[in-house]
């Protein structure tokens, strides 16, 4: 038995993506096969996944059956598990009807386990608090594990693996929303715990390879709203980082430790991140040391993104809306032509079947400064609809704002703008903060807005209804049972109502606070 454990890695797989759109539906089923395939190729002894392996937090029943049925197509069969758990089982996968890892399920028989933690669009949430994983992991297709339930104490168990000689302890986080693991890591509440002498201690402390998988926003958003690098620990070794859809798989070093960033395997927004060639990695580790082979993903649908400045073009000085739309068109018509040059040379270095070419994505970015007009770009498209996947939004219009902040609230109201423009320039976040920070009469602030980034996050489109109807029959229910109907004014009713709002806004804190320190295990 070799003593190199070879692990396939990925991160962002939005399976479901879009799946009910006639061209682009299947894109992220067939990543996330392209996946399977490799590993199964290369012969792995398992696959980690860091966060959001399904796009949706309740995800169609076709995309679960589609899911499921991969798993148990590719990753199961007779291959022998030559890697060994020494951790606690109990702890590591909490799912109620996991019972340990799947590949040690003696009614399974699974070649190629998974291990994956929960990113930001497949979180637990509802009643039970569960999550599509939860689901994954009790049908044995998976290994759910990185679950925090305790968000004032959070501790980070390993699971200990060992295979010959090399040791890995694997540490894993599920997403916490950013601003609060901020919070908790600056105030120190989040604890990696070590290997104690029940495991061998010292040795796993001196021998073991250490690898951390999360799911957090890496880039600075706000002030709290992001992961510091500086807040890893430093006995790590290398870091998986989901969540960011830009593909820096190359190890990047911080401190003593380097970070992989695998980025995405679908394109779920035209932002130039996502226009970088998706990549996974073939992770192998040998004692305490490692080498990451990039694996491109060959399946993926072709992706051109460029910018362009009007005002930058000297042919179009002068110009009228009609003969900036006959340049715009000669820009996307280069950017198709590129995408076949590259699907065609990739299919030749992969030296894979020749296959024709998907309709690509293709976004132009416009910056029409300089008292160029916007023009619809939904009729622009229309002379792509066969020869692109997006028509309707290859154009996104922008202009340079040098030195200008405004509100959210300022932004959307700027007429000047286009209607495109200013929704992607706002954040959605941004937004509700800013209107929620006016004083309401009878909905708490708090909750409303923890009530909107709900229905923003999940798709949950009952949430805003199911919250005012709560808080106005409570207050209903409060007047009614202090007060003499006959003897309320309009003025009673209001400063009841401002009363009854500051007592909820203060118990749904505390609520809040107890919520997160009570949790306890899913049994």
């Amino acid at each position: 038995m070799s003593n190199t454990l070879r692990i396939l890695i990925a991160t962002d797989n939005h399976v479901g993506y879009l799946e009910e759109d006639q061209i682009r539906g299947r894109d992220s089923f067939r990543s996330f096969e392209e996946i399977l395939i490799l590993a199964k190729r290369h012969r792995v002894d398992f696959i980690l996944l860091g966060g959001d392996l399904f796009h949706h937090n309740r995800p169609s029943l076709y995309c679960l059956n589609e899911v499921m049925g991969m798993i148990r197509q590719h990753c199961f069969g007779d291959k022998p598990c030559e890697f060994a758990i020494m951790s606690d089982q109990s702890i590591n996968f909490q799912s109620r009807f996991q019972r340990g890892a799947n590949v040690y399920d003696p009614n399974l028989n699974v070649s190629i386990p998974i291990f994956s933690i929960h990113g930001n669009h497949d979180d637990p949430s509802g009643l039970g608090n569960l999550c599509a994983l939860d689901l994954v992991a009790n049908s044995g297709c998976a290994n759910y594990f990185g679950r925090c339930y305790d968000l004032n104490d959070i501790k980070i168990y390993p699971i200990l693996m060992e295979k010959g000689t090399t040791k890995l302890a694997l540490y894993g986080l599920g997403n916490v929303r950013d601003e609060r693991l901020h919070h908790a890591w600056r105030d120190g509440s989040v604890a990696f715990i070590r290997p104690t002498s029940e495991h061998g201690g010292q040795a796993w402390l001196d021998d073991a390879f250490n690898l951390f998988v999360l799911h957090q926003n890496r880039v600075k958003h706000g002030p709290t709203s992001h992961v510091p690098e500086e807040f890893l620990d430093d006995f790590l070794d290398l870091v998986l980082w989901g969540h960011e859809h830009d593909c820096r798989i190359d190890p990047e070093p911080c401190s003593n430790k380097d970070i992989v960033q695998p980025g995405s395997s679908v394109a779920t927004s035209l932002a130039e991140g996502e226009a970088v060639p998706k990549h996974v990695g073939l992770l192998e580790i040998t004692g305490k040391e490692y080498t990451l082979q990039k694996i491109r993903l060959t399946t993926v649908r072709p992706f051109q993104f460029t910018s362009v400045a009007l005002a930058q073009v000297p042919e179009l000085e002068g110009a009228d809306g009609t003969a900036c739309q006959r340049y715009l068109a000669t820009v996307v018509e280069e950017l198709i032509r590129r995408a076949k040059e590259e699907w065609e040379e990739q299919q030749e270095e992969h030296d894979t079947q020749s296959q024709e070419m998907p309709l690509p994505l293709i976004r132009v970015r416009v910056d029409y400064s300089g008292n160029f007009e916007t023009f619809n770009p939904i009729v622009f498209g229309k002379k792509f609809v066969s020869k692109v996947a997006n028509p309707k939004d290859i154009i996104k219009f922008m202009r340079s704002r040098q030195g200008e902040r405004r509100s959210a609230t300022a932004m959307l109201s700027d007429v000047s703008a286009s209607v495109p423009e200013r929704l992607e320039t706002v954040k959605v976040e941004t937004l509700v903060a800013e209107i929620l920070g006016n004083n309401l009469e009878v909905l708490p602030e708090n909750e409303m807005q923890d009530i909107v980034q709900k229905l923003i996050d999940k798709d949950d489109k009952t949430a805003v209804a199911s919250f005012v109807k709560q808080s106005v029959m409570r207050m209903k229910r409060s007047i009614e049972s202090n007060h003499d109907l006959e003897q309320l004014t309009d003025q009673s009713v209001k400063r009841r109502a401002m009363e009854l709002k500051e007592e909820r806004v203060q118990t749904y804190a505390r609520e809040q606070s107890a919520r997160n320190a009570r949790r306890t295990r899913a049994e």
